[in-house]
């Protein structure tokens, strides 16, 4: 295990970036908008599980294969961003629906946690973020070097589903505000649509190693 210093040191830096809005937070924040709070945090849910495996690929030494490869890193970049593209579209499509019942999600939560761990395990920063900054916090001589990379992607997994939760809560409880108006409510949806298609399109044209 590493030092408790350490791990201090990574939870503070950890907790600097998250509360950077990026990708997860932008698809989260889309999301609620587009159909709640329930729906936000389902999504933030669904997308930490779909983090795992990097975790997992981190701490077993993948990790660095795949962000070593332009061929791997821009297949799970371009169909990531093509499934955020089809979920804004439909978000736009479907904005009318939730003008009769704001407050009822018509998505099964089984589909928005597939949903969230698919935008999630399809993220390749999350792979590139993990082998870049969690092998910098880890002491060679603190035990076996997986374990110390395992613990740091949990606790950076607990602090990311924290703070997207609250991005999900608050993006959902404008939305209950907005609801008040029909005309508001399907505008505030149809802009979550184009936020997740814009997320989209921005991880389709990052470059490969960015």
């Amino acid at each position: 295990m590493p030092p408790i210093h350490t791990l201090l040191a990574f939870a503070a830096a950890s907790a600097v970036l998250i509360a950077i809005p990026g990708p997860s937070v932008l698809f989260v924040i889309g999301r609620s908008i587009a159909l709640g709070r329930r729906a936000g945090v389902l999504s933030v849910v669904g997308n930490a599980l779909g983090n795992i495996p990097a975790i997992l690929a981190t701490a077993f030494g993948i990790g660095a294969l795949v962000a070593s490869s332009i061929v791997a890193f821009t297949v799970l970049k371009i169909i990531g961003a093509a499934y955020l593209v089809w979920l804004g579209i439909q978000a736009i499509r479907h904005r009318r629906d939730h003008v009769t019942a704001p407050s009822r999600v018509p998505t099964s939560r089984w589909t928005l946690l597939r949903q969230g761990f698919v935008v999630g395990v399809t993220n390749p920063k999350t792979i590139a973020f993990f082998v870049a900054v969690l092998p910098q916090f880890v002491d060679p001589h603190a035990g076996a070097v997986w374990l110390q990379l395992l613990v740091l992607g949990l606790i950076f997994q607990v602090l990311a589903v924290t703070c997207d939760s609250i991005w999900a809560v608050a993006a959902g409880t404008a939305r209950t505000w907005f609801a008040r108006s029909p005309k508001r409510l399907s505008t505030l949806s149809g802009t979550g649509g184009f936020m997740m298609i814009g997320l989209g399109g921005a991880l389709a044209l990052t470059g490969a190693k960015s």
